[in-house]
This record gives structure tokens, C-alpha cells and sequence, in this order.
């Protein structure tokens, strides 16, 4: 869905697209660890919004600015949070909703990126805490640097599992991972978290932006149409548990796709020993 707001002053985030259609948008408070505050909520869902729409765009990389990818929840929306009577997650009435309106299932905070058109790739480039690991448990793919440190902190602070990691987790890396992050809040480095399958690849510092930039390329060559529905189908199918179904969605889907500009230009592509050129 599109943005409610024509416009919105980025003050904690920033994003680019370049020629190739890579967008990269930026939690930038590097200052403060990249914490989390109800501004860079609101901004984070505007900047997707937009990105979404826009047809250019072929894959969604979210980093941090600096040294650190998120340090969770700023710790004056946590001081302030000891005198309050319920949890406010102080995000404005005319934010913005991207991936609304794809499953009554993906329309809520963090779950919208489920619902997203494009693909995310999460750059987690430093320390990533609390809800930063929200963040980069709800893109498609993760990448670390090496020996960035992970935590969820939650249970150091008398605080539930959130933002919806305690169903999110156990189908990434499984219930006995889960409860071992969930449960005990210890600060585990990216390299144990990617031999339990949470990240794709941990990457040495001086890597890291050249491998994230690579793989990107590989959204900008695939076929958007493609790419999106495979995203569809890999969250639909979390849903029920019936394999019989999910192959004769898939055979109509098929179907529906072969009448499509873009599966004529990757079979010409393939017969004539060529990249293909999926239009936006």
C-alpha cells in the first residue's frame, strides 16, 4: 500500500536507490548505536512504502549507519516505559502501511514486511540488539560481519520475547535455538547464529559491503514478478500444512505466469545463451 503522507522529513534514517534498482536504506542515529525510537518506526514504514511502489526498485538492503546495525530500544523510551501503565510503540497515526492488505496475518508491526513486493536483505554490519533483531529476523536474508554480537536482551530486562520473534525464530533455526536466544538473552556472536541458519553468510568487516553488493545483483537480475512470488509462496505455505496444496498452487501459478512478458523474455534469454531483460 502506499504511503498516507505525501512527504516525510527524514531526521534518523536515509535511503538511496542506484542505477540497478539496489535500495539501501539506512537506520542512521549512529551516535546513539542506531536504538530504536517511534520516529525511525514511522520513517523506516515510509521509506518501504515507497520503495515498494516503486517499480524500479528490485531489492531492499537495510543497514546501519557507522559501526552497529541497531542497539535495540533507546534507553529513554526505556526509563520511561518504568512509569508507564501499558506499552506504547509511539508510532503515529498517519504512518504509513506497506505490506498491508497481502494476509490479515501480515498487518502489523514488523510482520508488514512479510507483505512487502521486495525482497529485503538485512546488512546487520555491527552489534544487534532487542528489536534489531526484530528487524533482521523479518527480511528474507541476513548477512553479519564477522564477530558482530547479537542479543535480545529481553529477559535481562524483565521483558517478554518481542515483536513477534517468538513465532518468527523457531521457523528460522528451530524451538531448541529459539529458547536458548528467547529464553536466556546472552550475547551470541553472528558466526554460532549462521551454524544454526539465521544469517546466509558471515562475512570478515572488509567484505562485508562488496559480498552484501554482489548478492544483491542477483534480485536485480531475476525477474520481479518471479522474485515476489516465490516470497508469497514461502510465507503462505508457513501457514497450513499440507504439501499436496502447496504443489497445485504452485501448477496454477504456473500457469498464470507462463502467459507473462516475463517468462517469454527468460526462455528467449536462455535460447539465445543471454542474461535476460526483465522489464520493471
Amino acid at each position: 500500500m502506499f504511503a498516507k503522507k505525501v512527504h516525510v522529513e527524514l531526521k534518523v534514517t536515509r535511503y538511496d536507490i542506484d542505477e540497478q534498482g539496489v535500495a539501501t536504506l539506512w537506520l542512521d542515529r549512529p551516535g546513539r548505536g542506531n536504538s530504536w525510537t517511534g520516529r525511525m518506526h514511522d520513517e523506516i514504514r515510509w521509506i518501504c512504502a515507497q520503495l515498494d511502489a516503486d517499480p524500479l526498485v528490485r531489492v531492499i538492503v537495510l543497514r546501519g549507519a557507522g559501526a552497529m546495525f541497531c542497539a535495540g530500544a533507546d534507553f529513554k523510551a526505556l526509563d520511561h516505559y518504568v512509569k508507564a501503565d501499558h506499552y506504547d510503540p509511539a508510532l503515529s497515526a498517519e504512518a504509513a502501511n506497506p505490506g498491508y492488505g497481502v494476509r490479515p496475518e501480515f498487518d502489523a508491526d514488523m510482520a508488514w514486511m512479510l507483505g512487502m513486493r521486495k525482497p529485503m536483505i538485512a546488512a546487520v554490519n555491527g552489534a544487534c540488539a532487542g528489536i534489531g533483531v526484530a528487524l533482521a529476523a523479518f527480511c528474507d536474508l541476513r548477512f553479519a560481519v564477522v564477530g558482530a554480537k547479537i542479543t535480545t536482551v529481553a529477559p535481562r530486562l524483565g521483558l517478554p520475547a518481542e515483536y513477534g520473534l517468538s513465532w518468527m525464530l523457531p521457523r528460522l533455526i528451530g524451538m531448541t535455538h529459539s529458547a536458548d536466544i528467547l529464553m536466556t538473552g546472552r550475547v551470541i556472536l553472528a558466526e554460532e547464529m549462521a551454524d544454526w541458519g539465521f544469517f546466509n553468510r558471515v562475512v570478515p568487516a572488509e567484505e562485508f559491503d562488496q559480498v552484501v553488493a554482489d548478492y544483491a545483483q542477483l534480485f536485480v537480475a531475476a525477474s520481479p514478478d518471479s522474485v515476489t512470488t516465490a516470497k508469497r509462496q514461502l510465507w503462505a505455505d508457513r501457514f497450513h500444512n499440507d504439501p499436496g496444496a502447496a504443489v497445485e498452487a504452485s501448477k496454477a501459478l504456473i500457469g498464470e505466469m507462463m502467459q507473462k512478458p516475463d517468462y517469454l523474455e527468460g526462455v528467449a534469454a536462455m535460447m539465445e545463451k543471454r542474461a535476460p531483460r526483465f522489464a520493471p
